[in-house]
């Protein structure tokens, strides 16, 4: 059996930390938004949570670097796509009937969004030496 290439690895083990990672911030998500908070509120809560648990699966598995100068511009582009999440979700909610919906829908876009950013942006050999 022949390996796959290294960046198809690393894609392969970011949508398996991304499948935990998703399933730990839609339940924090969900729980938010059931127990009555505004969607604004369950996207800054999960993504409160989810930053330190996604750091440590996803840097760690998926592009096996946790490397603690990286988590700024980890929790910047996680900040960033958490705001383009509640902007799509005010967008799709007006369409859908509901956030938890609009959020499933919105799971798998997002994702590909993070990796392409995440490869490009924090997990690189140049961004280990750029300042914030």
């Amino acid at each position: 059996m022949v390996a796959a290439p290294p960046d198809r690895q690393r894609l392969l083990r970011f949508l398996a930390a991304g499948a935990l990672n998703t399933g730990f911030g839609f339940a924090v998500y969900s729980a938010a938004i059931v127990l009555g908070a505004p969607v604004w509120a369950g996207l800054v809560i999960s993504n409160t949570c989810g930053i330190a648990f996604n750091f440590v699966t996803t840097g760690g598995y998926a592009f096996r670097n946790r490397l603690i100068k990286r988590f700024p511009r980890f929790a910047l582009s996680y900040l960033c796509l958490g705001l383009v999440n509640w902007l799509l979700l005010e967008w799709l909610g007006a369409w859908l009937h509901g956030p938890i919906t609009a959020q499933a829908i919105l799971a798998a876009p997002l994702a590909l969004l993070s990796y392409s950013i995440l490869a490009r942006f924090v997990f690189t050999t140049t961004a280990a030496k750029l300042t914030l």
